[in-house]
């Protein structure tokens, strides 16, 4: 065990920050480009760009489950958590590399379709990444004390993974989406394989208990009506938020034609930044003071409130923009018919 984790240092909690960065930024860089370069490159309609995306849940479903029952089991490679983070970061780095290149795979694997090898590719990668988040998040609970220690942990986490997340999509406005995922290669193998190699993993998980009471702890019944009210009200957030990331170039492109692929790209980076931004600031000087003071519940009812205005709103642009634009022609037609006509 190296003396920074030994003495708990900053230092150790911004390495055992990385691997959550690196599979965050990964999901960036699936965000930012999937539907960007499916559309541009390929030229895949919106219906089947919905096709590949709609592998990401069903891999999110699966691969959280299964590592979830695995994860806390096994041991090899001197860890419980390494395995997984290293194989889901040299699994994701090489789909984010295979992007660019469907065409390429699909001629090397002799499949025609190109739909089968784009929902391949992004259900690799997106199995990679749910296979390794949890585990990124585990190693923090696993290798610091119960207290303030693991509140740091976690804090250092959510800080470091939000600075790189933004700058995810500050690289694809700036530089174009090809940098950020070649970018983004580099940085996922980085960020995951060289950590796990400095972080000591203990082989013993052991069970903290909160009383010094003798008595067994009682077991709590599961509340099956609260815990699917739950699921629902995640499940609606979670429509709109996947629309937008899966819809969000068709919509651009079809109520802003005059915009270039490249600029509907920079677009959609620039309000992914935005969004970031907001999500890494406001939490802790906003929403944790308003949770205090009017509750939890509250607190997400009224953010979901304002998500749903939000989206609301992009609506209401849209139908604005195309009113606009239809009284703009009828008003340029019109003029030229009376420049045309013959005078006397």
């Amino acid at each position: 065990m190296l003396t920074i984790q030994k003495n708990l240092t900053n230092t150790f909690f911004a390495i055992l920050s990385l691997p959550a960065t690196a599979m965050g930024f990964a999901l960036s860089v699936q965000i930012s480009a999937l539907s960007w370069i499916l559309s541009t490159k390929y030229h895949l309609d919106i219906e089947q760009v919905g096709y590949v995306w709609l592998s990401g849940p069903l891999a999110g479903i699966f691969g959280q489950i299964i590592v979830g029952l695995l994860t806390d089991r096994v041991w090899f490679w001197q860890g419980r958590r390494r395995p997984f983070i290293l194989i889901g970061g040299t699994i994701a780095a090489l789909m984010m590399l295979a992007l660019p290149n469907i065409d390429e795979v699909s001629h090397g694997l002799g499949i025609a379709n190109m739909i089968i090898v784009a929902t391949g590719v992004a259900l690799t990668l997106d199995l990679a990444i749910n296979v390794s988040f949890n585990p990124t998040r585990a190693i923090i609970a696993d290798t610091t004390p119960e207290g303030k220690y693991r509140t740091r942990g976690y804090t250092w986490m959510q800080t470091i993974s939000g600075m790189f997340g933004v700058l995810a999509y500050v690289i694809s406005a700036t530089f174009g989406n090809y940098t950020l995922i070649y970018f983004g290669i580099g940085l996922v193998l980085v960020f995951s394989l060289i950590p796990t190699f400095l972080i000591t993993e203990p082989r013993h998980l052991v069970a903290e208990s909160t009383t010094t009471d003798a008595a067994p702890p009682v077991k709590v019944p599961i509340q099956w009506n609260e815990l699917m009210k739950l699921y629902l009200a995640h499940a609606f957030t979670w429509l709109g938020v996947q629309t937008m990331f899966v819809y969000i170039f068709a919509y651009i492109k079809y109520e802003l034609p005059v915009m270039t692929d490249d600029s509907i790209g920079q677009t959609i980076a620039i309000s992914f930044a935005v969004l970031n931004t907001v999500g890494f600031l406001l939490p802790a000087p906003v929403l944790e003071p308003l949770a205090r003071k009017i509750g939890r519940v509250r607190t997400h009812a009224l953010c979901i409130g304002i998500m749903a205005v939000g989206y609301g709103l992009i609506v209401l642009w849209g139908t604005t923009y195309d009113v606009g634009q239809r009284q703009s022609r009828a008003y340029k037609l019109s003029h030229s018919k009376e420049n045309d006509s013959p005078t006397f």
